[in-house]
């Protein structure tokens, strides 16, 4: 039996997880622990590794993994920015992933996000629990008819316009790679300029690579609408942070809807309400009234969370059993 290495686990992962070790005939060890260069010792007599988001892959962490005979990498996410592609072909790794767990997820989480900041959900219900039931304060506007610019039509971009849709929202997108069924339905694909210009919402569903580094910056943030309302749910490094912060305080960005953040590896899926944040410019976000930060939970639901744990241990087996496996990363060679 196949032993395999967890990082990054927590009770969740354990759960769903562990359901799938029989079926694939593999055995799991689950680590709290982040991988990074101070705890990847931990894999030594492992066959693999499956890891999350915010764990480090980088060249000297695979290269310590090659010295321990480890080859093979199993991703429970579908970006793969945190991987040194380059090195990992080098040492010859073969890494997947999970390139759809549940998009649905994703985008019903942007756009509760959208809803939240647009109606005022979380001040509403901090009001009432107080028993304050004044409406000052929380005028909103509507969704319906709103232009949307979605920023990367994937997955989950896609099911985001086909959810807008029902909102009867003007969809507008930008992707190097238009989807022709989105076509059929009425998107309109337009430069990444005029998306920022036209949209009253825009919302980020692109991978994080060195070309999207920073997309959302000073440039950019010139070009959008004044108040536009502006939602990540991909991955923190797409917005400058201090271009963010800058732009709040100067009224351009009217909303702010986060599920991911720059720097979030020191701070995302940890309590850390007995600590000291120590990264200002994360409590500098959340001074904003018109900023609403969730935990990189989009992925978060029973059914997203069941795929990747059968997509994971699935890739794992074919890995592992030197078959052939669909959700290999694509490596720099």
């Amino acid at each position: 039996m196949f032993k395999v290495a967890v990082f990054s686990s927590k009770s969740y992962d354990k759960k769903f997880l562990s359901r799938y070790e029989k079926q694939y005939g593999i055995c799991l060890d689950f680590f709290e622990h982040r991988l990074t260069t101070g705890s990847v010792q931990l894999a030594q007599g492992y066959d693999a590794i499956c890891v999350f988001v915010n764990d480090e892959l980088n060249s000297q962490v695979l290269t310590q993994l090659a010295s321990y005979n480890i080859r093979t990498i199993a991703l429970r996410c579908a970006g793969y920015n945190n991987v040194d592609i380059t090195t990992a072909a080098k040492l010859k790794f073969s890494i997947a992933r999970v390139p759809e767990y549940s998009p649905q997820a994703v985008a019903e989480h942007a756009v509760g996000l959208m809803l939240t900041l647009s109606r005022k959900f979380h001040k509403a219900y901090n009001r009432v629990k107080e028993d304050n039931f004044a409406l000052d304060g929380l005028l909103g506007f509507n969704l319906y008819q709103k232009t949307v610019g979605v920023i990367g039509t994937g997955h989950i971009g896609k099911a985001l316009c086909q959810i807008l849709q029902g909102f009867s929202c003007q969809i507008i997108a930008y992707d190097p790679t238009p989807n022709t069924d989105l076509i059929t339905t009425g998107v309109q694909y337009k430069p990444l300029d005029t998306v920022l210009n036209q949209a009253d919402i825009i919302s980020l569903h692109c991978p994080l690579t060195p070309t999207t580094q920073h997309l959302i910056n000073e440039d950019t943030i010139a070009k959008m609408k004044n108040d536009v309302m502006l939602i990540n749910t991909s991955r923190g490094g797409l917005i400058d942070t201090h271009a963010i912060i800058s732009a709040l305080k100067n009224q351009r960005i009217g909303y702010l809807g986060l599920d991911v953040y720059e720097l979030e590896s020191e701070l995302f899926f940890e309590d850390k309400s007995d600590e000291i944040i120590q990264d200002d410019d994360f409590q500098r976000l959340l001074t904003f009234p018109n900023v609403m930060i969730t935990g990189h939970q989009g992925f978060f639901t029973q059914e997203a969370l069941d795929t990747i744990a059968s997509t994971t241990l699935d890739n794992l087996s074919l890995l592992l059993n030197k078959q052939p496996c669909h959700n290999l990363c694509q490596l720099l060679k």
